[in-house]
């Protein structure tokens, strides 16, 4: 505690009050936690970067993947406090909290030495403390996810998944789990809590021959169907793509749809309507295919971290005319109005990145995406894809 000094200006606190819930919503702990008027802050003055990385959606699932493939347990951990944790380079002042101001010095203010809850630059501390406490310990960072640590020790892997303060980690050998948990007690307050069984809004179930994952909290119209990944399933990655045409009614534009798989494990899928109006069915089903295989290049990269090099990764396809524009380069007349972006596909499939091959419309199982089928054709599909109604 400190008197304000000339100049500066401190910034206001106050107290935030929650209730934690588990995956099925009951109330398992009730939070009071001080958090500062990040609001007031002045970019320049008192914060300058703030990004810290964390985890997409789609990176749990391939981490989920690979345990499935690799047979072993993936557990969570929270920190508590984390933000505390996180070293505060600016000269920043905060009021007394609310309720607990000092009656003999009642205008004097905090300076705060390590990040607050509510401050602009707190994520960012914590995420440069935690990982450079790993780092030192022997752990490598994800060239492509920054948030995916990775620790070699002979034959087996330790990997490590960051979102925030929630941290899952799982491994090929198990006492390199039992190591990790104790480093990580030795310089934060830790919380175990066991097999992952929730974790960003996905709720996990771990057996013995296959992993459950479902979102039924936030799913609406098939909250029973469940996604699962079978331990016994080959690792090569494949993918499926289609799109419709001028299906929008109102403005005419295409939708885009995508999945990406490791062998039976659905990784992750896109649909979105396409930016502009495509003037032939050629057109919107290059636009989706070009899209997919933007997906499945940022898989590959991804997977180099694990020790994987994927190549000739097959894209599956319902439409001759896309295939022949993908492997031939002298169809101008059909390609002159698609913008550049798209035609990096061919630079890929040149590459051997990729390959495109061609899939009958019945078996695309991407049309679950836009279509309506009948309940035979639909649990058909779902069945190719590893979901079951559970």
């Amino acid at each position: 505690m400190v008197d304000l000094p000339y100049g500066k200006r401190a910034i206001g606190t106050k107290w935030v009050y929650r209730n934690k819930k588990d995956e099925r919503g009951i109330v398992i702990r009730n939070k009071a936690r001080l958090v500062a008027h990040g609001y007031n802050q002045e970019e320049g003055i008192d914060y300058d970067e703030v990004f810290a990385p964390v985890a997409r959606i789609e990176a749990i699932r391939l981490f989920l993947a690979y345990a499935s493939f690799k047979d072993f347990v993936v557990y969570q951990m929270d920190v508590k406090n984390a933000f505390l944790y996180g070293k505060i380079k600016e000269e920043i002042y905060v009021c007394q909290p609310p309720g607990f101001e000092d009656p003999e010095f009642p205008d004097r203010v905090y300076k705060v030495e390590k990040a607050l809850y509510g401050l602009h630059q707190a994520p960012r501390a914590w995420y440069e403390t935690l990982s450079t406490y790993l780092l030192d310990n022997g752990f490598q960072r994800g060239k492509i996810d920054k948030t995916l640590f990775i620790k070699r020790v002979k034959g087996d892997i330790l990997l490590v998944q960051v979102y925030v303060d929630d941290i899952i980690f799982g491994s090929t050998k198990k006492s390199l789990c039992t190591e990790f948990e104790k480093l990580m007690h030795k310089k934060f307050q830790m919380s175990s809590m066991g097999e992952l069984t929730f974790f960003l809004g996905l709720q996990v179930i771990q057996k013995d021959y296959v992993i459950f994952t479902s979102q039924d909290k936030y799913l609406k119209g098939q909250p029973n169907l469940d996604l699962w990944y079978p331990k016994d399933s080959p690792f090569d990655l494949e993918a499926y793509t289609d799109s419709d045409y001028a299906g929008a009614s109102l403005d005419r534009k295409s939708t885009t749809k995508g999945c990406q798989f490791f062998g039976s494990r659905l990784i992750s899928w896109q649909c979105k309507k396409q930016t502009v109006v495509a003037n032939s069915t050629i057109k919107a089903e290059y636009v989706a295919a070009s899209t997919c295989c933007g997906q499945v290049l940022w898989i590959q990269n991804q997977m180099l971290d694990y020790g994987y090099n994927f190549m000739n990764t097959k894209i599956f396809i319902d439409n001759e005319s896309t295939i022949c524009i993908v492997k031939n380069l002298v169809f101008h007349s059909k390609t002159k109005h698609i913008e550049i972006r798209h035609h990096f596909i061919r630079d890929l499939y040149d590459k051997r990145l990729i390959q495109v091959i061609k899939i009958h419309t019945d078996h695309n199982v991407v049309d679950l995406l836009t279509k309506a089928f009948d309940v035979s054709h639909f649990q058909f599909l779902t069945a190719s894809i590893g979901m079951l109604n559970l």
